[in-house]
């Protein structure tokens, strides 16, 4: 795969000759006669034989069973965490994608005509902040205020329930932007579906083996 010069021909020879008694095949006759790559073997004082980290392990884990194990419970280890992170990334992306949608809703149904910059953001921050009470019970400034030595915001500390439900919540307050809801009417039913929806979420199997 890695060695477009590899002697196949010359392999096959040594494979069919590999199972009798007199069969003798040092590392420096291997290479020489395949010409693989990825071990060397060097005589002298300080010489010895060296591998590919691949080899390597192929090598160990056909002398050593318990090795061989070992080799197979470590990758299976790194892939369940790699699963977990990919799963943290996935709703924190998600939650990313739906901000968009909050926004673009929050500009077409709150935001009057030739309005400041200032002003513009000024409500941008109140709708996160509608979510942000909704779900955690306090805005991002009275979250910085309690945590000034934390970076990031409040949503970067979220567990994968709260970012599940973050993401559910931004949609829901696009549509009920849409809707032409209060404020006030919002932040009060946003509540009471990321009570419910936590309730359910915590005891969720799926989200646990996220977490």
């Amino acid at each position: 795969m890695y060695n477009t010069n590899f002697n196949s021909p010359e392999f096959e020879g040594i494979k069919n000759e590999a199972g009798f008694n007199h069969f003798i095949l040092s590392v420096k006759q291997w290479v020489e006669k395949t010409n693989s790559i990825g071990i060397v073997a060097r005589a002298g004082r300080y010489g010895g034989t060296y591998a590919h980290k691949d080899i390597a392990f192929e090598f160990a884990s056909w002398v050593s069973p318990y090795f061989k194990l070992y080799l197979i419970k470590e990758f299976e280890r790194l892939k369940e965490e790699e699963q977990k992170k990919l799963g943290w990334d996935i709703k924190r992306n998600l939650a990313k994608i739906n901000y968009r949608i909050h926004t673009d809703a929050i500009k077409n149904k709150l935001v009057p005509d030739k309005l400041s910059k200032e002003k513009i953001n000024f409500i941008y921050a109140s709708e996160a902040d509608i979510l942000n009470v909704s779900l955690f019970g306090i805005t991002a400034k009275e979250w910085r205020d309690e945590n000034p030595d934390l970076k990031g915001n409040i949503r970067d500390y979220a567990d994968i329930s709260q970012l599940v439900c973050l993401s559910n919540l931004e949609n829901l307050n696009a549509v009920f932007i849409n809707e032409g809801m209060s404020q006030s009417e919002r932040l009060e039913k946003l509540n009471a579906i990321a009570i419910e929806q936590m309730k359910i979420l915590s005891e969720s199997e799926s989200i646990k083996k996220l977490k």
